[in-house]
């Protein structure tokens, strides 16, 4: 007998197949039948009729704790945003990065995700609360050299870190080291980080040249831009995760292409801090693979994917209506995802892990005659029914399994906290 049975909705099965009154069958966290109809029979039956079955959305890119800077410094050009963020995250202890990170898993299991990939400080308490929670997450413990300790014991901490955490949760959690940037971070310092990460078999995840400042400094001091310096360095491969990277020259674009590199779209973010379009199609018509992310709520305003998805699929269409077709658009908010983190899920197929969503179509907005726009244009985090990572239910018909009342108490405190220490 298997552990639960979804029956009845409209399954979202790979290769861009819907099957009406589909059926998909979990058992021991994994998707065993995803089809028509089958004599399973499970200790649980969810009745998906009027939804669509789809698999869980992938957040590639979040700092997760910055729930608690939700409008801190809304409206400012990049350099003044950034300098009031980090004045305030000096000041953040554990306690208050356990907050945010609850708040966090709150907005993204009501939303629909179900995985996500995060870079912040303190992350013992973050890895601590997707543990807790039943979330699937990669987790880099976030690197700026010249603050706090010398390069060497910050290498050391992030490797014991990832040592404790990857492969923990039952396999829910992988690590990843995280150095903020190659603007952040010396050429040397990146090399170590690169050695490192190869010894551990671990993933990198950082930032690459998310504004055109970022451009014109790292030409000032290495002569080259980001992305050629990285590369000089032989820091770049398919088990690097490169966050924003907007100011891409076409050379650029060639060198992440055949070093197969991961890149993630986060484009509220960029639009709301003035970054600039990150050129999405170019990258797509290479062959490189692009996943989606909201970046922190300080800049993305929200954690909800749905809101990423709709701008991904609008912005780019500023040039070209026919660009980021809604199927590119769903395909990197889940197996696009999947595969920059090397996790085996992102699909509704046997043998992946049983990551699923459940989204009530019975709205005014869905009626539609392309169900695949609808959702991408038009699904907001409310309209998220059920959430299934790991194939334990975390949300049923709207109601989640942890005490949200609390959760959103203790944030509130702790953000009213923040406010009075940094006035």
């Amino acid at each position: 007998m298997a552990d639960l049975i979804i029956k009845g909705g409209r399954v979202f099965a790979p290769d861009s197949i819907v099957i009406d009154d589909g059926v998909v069958v979990v058992d021991s966290s994994l998707i065993t039948f995803v089809g028509k109809n089958t004599g399973e029979k499970a200790d649980k039956t969810i009745d998906a009729r009027g939804c669509a079955v789809i698999p869980g959305l992938i957040n590639a890119h979040t700092h997760l704790p910055m729930t608690l800077f939700r409008g801190w410094a809304g409206g400012l050009p990049y350099k003044e945003w950034v300098k009031k963020i980090r004045e305030a995250e000096m000041k953040l202890t554990p306690a208050d990065i356990r907050a945010g990170a609850n708040l966090g898993v709150l907005e993204m299991i009501k939303s629909g995700t179900t995985t996500f990939a995060d870079m912040y400080i303190h992350m013992d308490e973050v890895a601590s609360v997707v543990e807790e929670t039943g979330m699937r997450a990669a987790l880099g413990y976030g690197m700026i050299e010249g603050i706090n300790e010398d390069s060497d014991s910050k290498l050391k901490s992030r490797e014991e870190f990832n040592r404790k955490w990857n492969g923990a949760a039952k396999g829910r959690i992988t690590a990843m080291y995280a150095p903020h940037s190659a603007a952040s971070c010396s050429k040397e310092f990146l090399a170590k980080i690169r050695e490192q990460a190869s010894n551990d078999n671990t993933m990198i995840h950082t930032h690459v040249l998310e504004t055109e400042d970022e451009l014109h400094l790292m030409k000032k001091r290495y002569g080259m831009c980001s992305v050629n310096l990285l590369d000089s360095i032989g820091f770049l491969g398919p088990d690097v995760l490169a966050a924003h990277c907007v100011w891409l020259s076409d050379g650029d674009i060639d060198i992440l292409k055949n070093r197969k590199v991961n890149v993630v779209h986060c484009p509220s973010s960029n639009m709301a801090l003035g970054a600039g379009i990150t050129p999405v199609p170019k990258m797509l018509e290479k062959g490189i693979n692009v996943a989606l992310g909201t970046d922190g709520c300080a800049s993305g305003g929200s954690l909800d994917m749905w809101k990423d998805m709709r701008m991904a699929s609008l912005v780019h269409k500023l040039k070209d209506p026919r660009s980021m077709p809604v199927e590119k658009v769903m395909e990197m908010a889940t197996m696009n995802g999947a595969k920059a983190l090397n996790i085996k899920t992102g699909m509704l197929k046997p043998g992946f892990f049983a990551d699923i969503i459940i989204v009530d179509l019975k709205k005014p907005h869905f009626i539609s005659s392309n169900l695949v726009s609808s959702l991408v244009h038009c699904t907001g985090g409310c309209d998220v029914k059920s959430t299934i990572v790991n194939g334990k239910i975390l949300m049923e018909d709207h109601k989640v399994k942890l005490d949200e009342e609390k959760i959103i108490d203790d944030a509130r405190k702790t953000i009213l906290n923040i406010t009075e220490n940094n006035n």
